[in-house]
């Protein structure tokens, strides 16, 4: 009997020490966390130097070199916003705006959304064309059109004018349409058909616990654009009865400027949306992230 010896195989190469390659995670370069660093410290100077400056004296603005450290008059800055026009009515307005808007449109845009990604009717794909489309108008051009309305239902100068028209947005619906699109999968609510669920019972029990990152952070997105909304409530509003934004122009005019004021005003009128952030920043960036992933 002969035996028959093959040569062995070659041993892989090994990598030389110091080019290890990392699989599955590449690792920042330090000229990355530098660029990270610039864009966050360029985004939140512009609020740094409002609360700055809002510490300060009027003299203290327009000093050279410019002041960077706080000052000790910040309450006295406070109380003198309130004093000068009536901001505390201005936030509850803007509060009532902005969260009644905010939890419409989630609400809405949530419902629609569904509807469109997963149940079947009859037009459905044409209804969701004109949804979209009305994106495409200027806000401008209906507003002459939306302020005759407000005064025919009496409306011109309270806070439905400014909340009615916004409880619900065609971007909410696209948004969460192509969300559920990818997020929701058709077993899951064939699963719960076959329990005996019906479309409400569908949408309460599975959909909207699936949707709940999307929902924060359109929510998140709703809040800031109500809040800082100045177009409209400037155009339906009376300065009685004015929103944050307003009652920043209305301090803001006249034949001298004081920006100690304005900028206290604007650093009063930022605290509620840094809330908002802190509140649910967690669910804000999961849903974020999520979606970056899924995409």
């Amino acid at each position: 009997m002969t035996t028959v010896l093959t040569p062995a195989a070659p041993a892989p190469p090994s990598a030389p020490p110091g080019r290890i390659r990392r699989i599955g995670r590449r690792v920042a370069s330090p000229w990355t966390y530098a660029a990270l660093i610039a864009i966050l410290a360029g985004s939140a100077f512009p609020v740094y130097w409002s609360f700055v400056v809002s510490s300060q004296t009027t003299e203290a603005v327009g000093s050279v070199p410019p002041v960077l450290v706080p000052g000790g008059h910040l309450f006295e800055n406070i109380a003198r916003v309130f004093d000068q026009t009536d901001f505390a009515l201005a936030l509850g307005n803007s509060l009532i705006v902005a969260g009644t808007i905010t939890v419409s449109v989630v609400l809405f845009s949530t419902l629609a959304g569904f509807a469109f990604a997963k149940m079947r009717f009859r037009g459905r794909t044409a209804l969701l064309l004109v949804v979209v489309a009305t994106q495409a108008i200027p806000t401008e051009l209906g507003v002459v059109p939306l302020y005759m309305m407000m005064a025919d239902f009496g409306w011109a100068g309270e806070l439905q004018a400014v909340i009615v028209p916004g409880l619900v947005t065609a971007f909410g619906v696209f948004f969460m349409r192509q969300y559920f699109e990818r997020a929701l999968p058709l077993e899951l609510l064939e699963a719960g058909r076959m329990d005996g669920c019906g479309s409400l019972r569908l949408f309460w029990h599975v959909a909207l616990p699936a949707a709940r990152p999307a929902a924060a952070v359109l929510g998140l997105f709703t809040f800031m654009q109500a809040w800082n909304d100045f177009f409209w409530p400037l155009v339906v509003l009376v300065p009685e009865n004015p929103t944050v934004q307003t009652a920043l122009s209305t301090l803001a005019s006249g034949y001298t400027t004081d920006y100690t004021l304005v900028l206290t005003a604007a650093t009063i009128g930022t605290v509620p949306v840094l809330l908002v952030f802190l509140l649910f920043g967690r669910q804000i960036v999961g849903g974020i992230m999520q979606g970056a992933l899924k995409g």
